[in-house]
């Protein structure tokens, strides 16, 4: 018995030797690699430790200074009240109050006239209005148009259409009225009428007809659509996510109400916000941010007054609680603004001018530029002031980065700022 111990335990012994010879072999008890914190199931690097060191930054070219230069690219072509680029190209559409629908090149300023726009009513402030270019325009060569139109009775309500725009044969076919916003009224004022199209989602400003009943104002009764933000999808039926679906007392297809004529909106680039431009009574002019299912508050809470006589109208927005405040506003006795299209500038000509939202004025006659802050909007210095024209729509072109504007006044129809290298 004590034989086979020994035996067996000779045969530890040999074994650890050689296990202690092979791994002081492979280094691993040597004190120089045990320092350097290589793992223990890593050989060491025989080579020289290579110090990592942050790579000499990439040299940024500096962006070239430019300044703001006014061109004219379209006269005499009558009250053009609203224009959209096709997607990703030069080549801008108009539509002029009357019926007319253009399309310009602005790189050769070349006019045509496209046919099949709808009949329209084009007395007082309504006819042919707005127009939004479908973001699938390459696939579905949709446009989308709203203007003013009549019944058999003479009276008129802002519609909503869409239609094909064939690029070959100049022309609008397959036109689809989606919306009426009825009623139909006698007055031609406040048809409202702008539209943006964000994802699947028409929304569209309806205006308050010039209802002047202070105390039982279509703008509150939400059971029709006069003074609201309507919410469609894009064939034209409402969808059922809309903040009032299932509300007996409210139409679904209503987004917001409680406006008086919205002639401005646009998408904030970055935060996918809806904001819109609207005229007051007198000045109480606002823009504001529009969040589905809200009180904007025409006109229990304005900052304008009456015309003629300068009384108040309401109370202000900030002493009602159930109603939305305004981001901006011209209060009564200030001159007003009366605000029409906006945007926000998204292309790359004028760098610092980044997200910056241009908001068109008509009575004021120039092209308001404010900077977004953490508190609503800081004013900027405007553009146009000195020309004369009452600034009816403004955009930005992506393939040159300027800013254009359809504009009223000296034959002038459409212009551009264009931003131009200061050597």
């Amino acid at each position: 018995m004590k034989r086979r111990v020994i035996i067996y335990a000779s045969i530890a012994v040999l074994i650890l030797s050689a296990l202690t010879a092979y791994m002081m072999q492979q280094g691993i008890f040597d004190d120089e690699k045990a320092r350097d914190d290589t793992p223990l199931d890593q050989p060491a690097n025989d080579v020289d430790p290579v110090i990592d060191v942050d790579p000499e930054p990439e040299k940024v070219e500096p962006v070239p200074e430019v300044e703001p230069v006014l061109e004219i690219v379209a006269e005499d072509l009558g009250l053009i009240w609203a224009i959209d680029f096709l997607p990703g190209t030069s080549k801008l559409l108009a539509n002029e109050n009357s019926g007319s629908m253009f399309l310009i090149d602005t790189e050769t300023l070349e006019v045509v006239e496209i046919a099949g726009a709808p009949a329209v009513a084009s007395g007082g402030q309504g006819g042919l209005l707005d127009l939004e270019v479908s973001s699938d325009f390459d696939d579905d060569s949709f446009i989308y148009l709203t203007y003013s139109a009549a019944n058999e009775a003479g009276e008129t309500a802002t519609h909503l259409a869409r239609a094909s725009l064939d690029l070959d044969e100049q022309k609008l076919s397959d036109l689809e009225v989606l919306y009426v916003a009825e009623p139909f009224r006698s007055g031609t004022s406040h048809y409202g009428s702008r539209v943006v199209i964000q994802g699947d989602y028409i929304y569209m400003t309806i205006g308050d007809r010039g209802d002047k009943n202070f105390d039982d104002h279509v703008s509150q009764d939400p059971t029709n659509v006069l003074g609201t933000t309507i919410r469609l999808l894009r064939d034209g039926t409402i969808p059922e996510d809309n903040p009032f679906v299932g509300d007996a007392d409210i139409l679904d297809e209503i987004y917001t109400y409680g406006h008086r004529n919205s002639q401005g909106m646009a998408i904030h680039p970055e935060t996918g916000e809806i904001w819109q431009s609207e005229h007051g009574e007198r000045d109480g002019d606002e823009i504001n941010v529009i969040h589905g299912g809200n009180n904007y508050g025409w006109p229990l809470a304005t900052y304008g007054c009456t015309y003629g006589t300068g009384q108040d109208i309401g109370v202000l927005p900030e002493d009602l609680d159930d109603t939305i405040n305004p981001v901006h506003y011209w209060e009564c006795g200030s001159g007003g603004f009366p605000p029409a299209g906006m945007t926000f500038y998204d292309a790359d000509g004028f760098v610092d001018w980044q997200g910056d939202l241009f908001v068109g004025g008509l009575a004021s006659q120039y092209l308001a530029h404010f900077r977004v802050t953490g508190d609503g909007l800081e004013e900027l210095d405007p553009l146009l002031e000195d020309e004369g024209w009452r600034v009816r729509d403004v955009t930005a072109g992506h393939h040159d980065g300027a800013i254009y504007a359809a504009v009223e006044g000296q034959n002038v129809s459409i212009i551009r700022i264009t931003p131009k290298p200061i050597e």
